[in-house]
């Protein structure tokens, strides 16, 4: 079979690599790029574990051929932390949405998605949100609780002035 050159952008990172076409984007990421983060859950887009960031979208990529990412941006749980957990992924600590942790990165990376869409989601906003995110450990209450936490703080922050007060003139 031959192989297929792709161009993509990973967490900010220019990559490249030869793939054969038939080759999912899960893999790429995972086996090419060793960012083992993103989960293979059931190869089938029903459980959600796997989910990235593709051009800003929530996709699936265990059903994505990683041919179809040519020259698009993605974004994995790797690139979330920019130096110190990203507020997902800090209240998902908090407030213990995780058990397991096999669906978290799945989970976290929905939950981007879903507050860059809507920065304020009701509780059935969030739950109708990661609906397409299964997970067996935790009955979704402290999960929908951690993103509620979240998007607070993304709220919060983007409300706060970003320049430091001007300091008064000197006196001649």
């Amino acid at each position: 079979m031959t192989s297929q050159k792709v161009h993509l952008t990973v967490n900010g990172e220019a990559r490249e690599a030869d793939v054969e076409p038939r080759l999912l984007l899960v893999h790429l990421l995972r086996d090419v790029f060793g960012l083992t983060g993103t989960h293979i859950g059931c190869d089938t887009s029903h459980c959600g574990s796997c989910t990235v960031l593709v051009d800003g979208e929530s996709a699936k990529s265990c059903t994505m051929l990683a041919v179809s990412a040519d020259g698009c941006e993605i974004k994995t749980i790797e690139g979330m932390a920019d130096g110190a957990l990203h507020p997902l992924q800090q209240a998902f600590w908090d407030q213990h949405g995780l058990q397991c942790g096999f669906c978290t990165p799945g989970m976290i990376m929905q939950a981007s998605w879903l507050l860059g869409q809507n920065p304020d989601p009701s509780e059935a906003e969030i739950r109708e949100g990661i609906s397409g995110n299964l997970c067996r450990c935790t009955g979704y209450v402290n999960i929908v609780k951690a993103i509620q936490q979240a998007a607070g703080e993304l709220r919060a922050a983007a409300a706060a002035p970003t320049d430091a007060p001007a300091e008064p003139a000197a006196a001649s």
